[in-house]
């Protein structure tokens, strides 16, 4: 019975096209839970523009998206973007052309996999960052099918180790 229940779960995941945690055991959902209410809050000063505004200029120094949100609402109190403007930070950054040409997350994860093949070249007897590397890639083997399915990436793009450096770079 368990390992039909197990066809199950697998069988599931694929047909929905979800991404699943991969590589580690957690099943656990737990996240911050947005506002019940959508409106702007009353005290909130800034307007859609001037928050439009504020994330092109962030943007143009280098920023993420993640990171301007961050900093829309530590230093401008801005709770969510989305309910001031009626958009994401990244749809807006869009629509202006700002946006990066990979996503964000898959980024992160080809940075990662290149700080610790630089690691590798001068410790080669590293096992476990030889198989952490390993489960990096696989990562972002998997994340970048998704987004080609999405048609966030071009079809005929790959990562490569060879080349991945200059990406993030």
């Amino acid at each position: 019975w368990y390992q039909r229940r197990v066809r199950e779960a697998v069988v599931s995941t694929q047909s929905t096209g979800a991404m699943v945690r991969m590589h580690t055991p957690g099943k656990g959902i737990s996240q911050s839970a947005l506002p019940y209410k959508r409106s702007v809050p009353t005290w909130q000063k800034l307007t859609p523009d001037e928050v439009k505004e504020t994330i092109y200029k962030l943007s143009k120094k280098g920023l993420t998206p993640s990171q301007i949100g961050v900093i829309l609402r530590d230093s401008h109190g801005v709770n969510q973007i989305k309910h001031l403007t009626g958009t994401k930070i990244l749809r807006i950054l869009r629509a202006k052309g700002l946006a990066s040409k990979i996503p964000e997350d898959l980024y992160h994860l080809i940075k990662k996999a290149v700080a610790i093949r630089k690691h590798l070249e001068k410790n080669r007897q590293d096992k476990d960052s030889k198989y952490r590397l390993i489960l990096i890639e696989s990562r972002v083997h998997k994340l970048a099918r998704y987004y080609k399915r999405k048609s966030v990436l071009p079809p005929n793009w790959k990562y490569e180790s060879s080349t991945a450096s200059a990406l993030v770079a």
